[in-house]
């Protein structure tokens, strides 16, 4: 990646909120490359992606709650001109939408209406609505209290998917993984008591069998107009966690069915933005289920979408300025991947321990045309620091479980007894 700043003076700036995650890092980096100034709020300046020279500078804010409204509301007359904000994680994006208001004298953004908002980002309401919509979704229960995991473990059929109906920052903090895996009903109560103190209602939903590659996706961008000016349509190859986390390797790919899907969710919500829907594929009767959407912000792949020609963030930027926005050639098809390196070394680990993926097939699924997630020739310092913490991370992990497992030592009186 280049970063340019050409027509840097003229553009008013962007407002990455969420620096500090992956898709904060790949939005900064595309909007720096197309000339647009370039501010990150981030809740850890420390963090390796906030360490990006796509931004000229960087704010430091609480970005799961009020504290990032709090500071771009005290930034916000000294900017000299509306700024577009770009939220970059579920609870800045709802956030924005309920200061919308509070914001507005300073900042630009192009959402649905808050009740939309409110809509597709609480999977209770989500779900509910998705059955009266007649949307394809897999067999799911609420948890609002411990007595309803309970009778989840009586009634659905197993592996199944537990998941927040909303990632809080506490969630973020404490979990291993933004989904978990629940293989037997028994495994649920354990899982559920340690996990309803990080959010307050969760969700289960029945596993659709098949491998991380019958998992489809679509990005898109509708306009204030309600059009959807820009459609992308993707797979994951393998994410971690295996089986329940993030892409790792992922890829365009034609899938007609999930495009519908994904327009039809949004033209019933009366949905604008930045848009996102996950589906899985059953392996064993080729339908496809809505596994979630994600609203109002960019995703891991939808920097995918970039470089195969599909502007989606650019788009979101000029429409927030009321701007013409750039013509969008369509999906090619060139089978082109994104591949973040890191966590693709750990999940192809994992499938090699367990036999499922040879080192060849492994070689062979990172051949073609590519883009990187954190990777960029020209703004290395995210890639190595994110290194550099994993590596810190791995050693602090053995460290503890070496002092879990090691044996006691006796105290002086003891071992003088013995």
């Amino acid at each position: 990646m280049q970063i340019t700043n050409r027509d840097a003076k003229d553009a008013p700036p962007a407002i990455i909120i969420g620096l500090d995650s992956l898709n904060g890092l790949q939005t900064a980096r595309l909007l720096a490359a197309r000339g647009v100034p370039v501010i990150g709020i981030a809740r850890d300046r420390s963090h390796p992606f906030a360490r990006t020279r796509a931004c000229r500078e960087v704010w430091e804010a609480d970005t799961g709650g009020r504290g990032f409204v709090e500071k771009l509301v005290a930034e916000g007359p000294a900017l000299g001109g509306p700024a577009v904000l770009v939220p970059c994680q579920d609870m800045a994006v709802l956030h924005c939408s309920r200061h919308r208001e509070e914001l507005a004298p300073w900042y630009r953004m192009v959402q649905p209406e808050p009740e939309v908002v409110e809509l597709l980002m609480d999977k209770l309401a989500f779900q509910e609505w998705a059955i009266r919509e007649d949307l394809p979704i897999p067999p799911t229960r609420i948890l609002r209290y411990r007595a309803d995991a309970e009778a989840a473990a009586r009634d659905l059929t197993f592996p199944c998917i537990l998941k927040p109906t909303l990632k809080t920052t506490l969630w973020q903090d404490k979990a291993a993984s933004g989904v978990y895996r629940v293989d037997r009903a028994e495994d649920l109560m354990p899982l559920y008591d340690e996990c309803a103190a990080w959010t307050p209602v969760l969700v289960i939903q029945e596993r659709i069998e098949g491998s991380d590659a019958e998992l489809f996706s679509c990005n898109c961008y509708i306009d204030r107009k309600g059009e959807p000016v820009a459609t992308f349509v993707a797979r994951k190859i393998r994410q971690w966690p295996p089986g329940a986390g993030t892409s790792s390797l992922g890829e365009e790919i034609r899938n007609e069915e999930v495009l519908h899907e994904t327009l039809r969710l949004f033209a019933a919500a009366d949905f604008r933005g930045l848009g996102y829907v996950e589906m899985k594929r059953d392996a064993r009767t080729g339908r496809h289920y809505v596994i979630e959407p994600n609203i109002g912000r960019p995703t891991g792949r939808s920097a995918l979408a970039e470089a195969c020609g599909v502007e989606l963030h650019y788009a979101a930027y000029c429409d927030a300025l009321g701007w013409p926005l750039p013509e969008q050639p369509g999906q090619t098809y060139q089978g082109t991947k994104w591949l973040y390196l890191r966590r693709d070394i750990q999940t192809a680990f994992h499938y090699w321990r367990t036999g499922e993926l040879s080192l060849r097939e492994w070689v062979r699924s990172w051949r073609g045309p590519k883009t990187w997630a954190v990777y960029a020739p020209g703004d290395l310092r995210p890639f190595f620091a994110d290194w550099a913490l994993a590596l810190r991370q791995a050693i602090l992990g053995r460290e503890r479980a070496r002092k879990k497992h090691a044996p006691k030592r006796l105290g002086p009186a003891a071992e003088a007894e013995n």
